[in-house]
């Protein structure tokens, strides 16, 4: 089983969302996702979210909520949890992600962005509601089969 974190940063009714087209072998290739990333050893979800913004996007989360928690089973690959954010403040500079491309897109835009139907399910519930939630969803394949 893996952790991970994904955050979206709002700026201007705008989320931060990261195209993925460069990673080698990348299961999110094609897609828009927020950012973020796994654990490393030792880390809570919140070192997490903190480190891996700052390695993708050049910038540091100063005001930010864990939104839900979302366990991601796949016949293909390992099951996840995975601690989803949004963020309303931070400091820096954005700079060029090796992961794909960095682009503020308009919140009533992100769901006809190519995203995956699992990530639709949580994001509009976190437009709908401010309490936290958590949210199984299950993959054939590629292929959404159930969601909760």
């Amino acid at each position: 089983m893996k952790f991970t974190t994904l955050c979206y940063i709002e700026k201007d009714n705008k989320y931060l969302m990261l195209y993925r087209n460069k990673k080698k072998n990348d299961l999110n290739e094609g897609k828009w996702i927020g950012v973020g990333g796994k654990f490393e050893e030792k880390e809570s979800p919140d070192d997490c979210l903190i480190r891996e913004v700052k390695e993708e996007t050049g910038l540091t989360v100063t005001e930010y909520k864990l939104r839900c928690l979302v366990t991601f089973v796949s016949d293909k690959w390992e099951t996840e949890h995975m601690y989803v954010y949004t963020a309303t403040k931070f400091e820096g500079e954005l700079h060029d992600c090796n992961e794909g491309l960095l682009k503020w897109i308009d919140k009533d835009k992100i769901l006809d962005l190519p995203t995956w139907e699992g990530d639709r399910l949580f994001w509009e519930k976190m437009q709908n509601q401010e309490d936290f939630f958590t949210m199984k969803v299950e993959y054939k394949g590629d292929k959404l089969i159930k969601g909760e």
